[in-house]
């Protein structure tokens, strides 16, 4: 595994910025009305989750939380061997909506275009938005977050790992040089 160089957030930064990501959804929105999250598997998924704790802590409305597995809409999906793939839970309607698309790190723009790809066979929502807990740059595609936890310039060799509880022991994003060869939860860059 690579050498972490540079812890970014702790877990008190991290509960921080997704407390201030979900008033700033409040704000955007005009309140609660209406928005659906869908987190964007694997650790989308459980930042979708914390920020619908967060809304319903501020506003008392619950949101609708799904989860959406993109890997037949990568557009990478024909050189990979076998993708590894999950199970899409979206169970209430996108028609109308406002889909806040959520992500842990945003880098190239490829996975969330693959993800709004994804949610059109949902439905056609009235709009969709974009949260991050980390934007690193280096856009590939013309996509920008609406709401962002951080911005984390780093070079293309560079690689951010983000953990999150319950999928690892802790909750942190640290920003990790050298080798990655097992398989842990670092963002190599070329896919967010």
């Amino acid at each position: 595994m690579g050498r972490v160089t540079s812890n970014v957030l702790d877990s008190t930064a991290i509960e921080r910025a997704l407390v201030r990501i979900a008033h700033e959804i409040i704000e955007a929105n005009k309140g609660a009305h209406d928005i659906v999250l869908v987190g964007i598997l694997t650790r989308g998924d459980v930042v979708a989750a914390r920020l619908a704790d967060a809304i319903e802590a501020i506003t008392g409305t619950r949101l609708p939380v799904g989860r959406l597995d993109i890997s037949f809409y990568r557009d990478d999906v024909r050189i990979q061997a076998a993708p590894q793939v999950h199970r899409t839970d979206i169970t209430f309607p996108l028609e109308g909506k406002t889909v806040v698309l959520v992500d842990d790190v945003l880098f190239t723009g490829r996975t969330i275009r693959a993800a709004m790809d994804a949610v059109m066979d949902f439905g056609r929502p009235a709009a969709i938005r974009l949260a991050v807990i980390i934007d690193r740059g280096h856009r590939e595609l013309p996509i920008r977050a609406d709401y962002v936890g951080k911005n984390v310039p780093s070079s293309v060799s560079e690689k951010i790992r983000v953990q999150l509880m319950p999928v690892d022991e802790c909750d942190s994003v640290d920003i990790v040089n050298g080798d990655d060869t097992d398989a842990s939860p670092v963002d190599a860059g070329g896919d967010t």
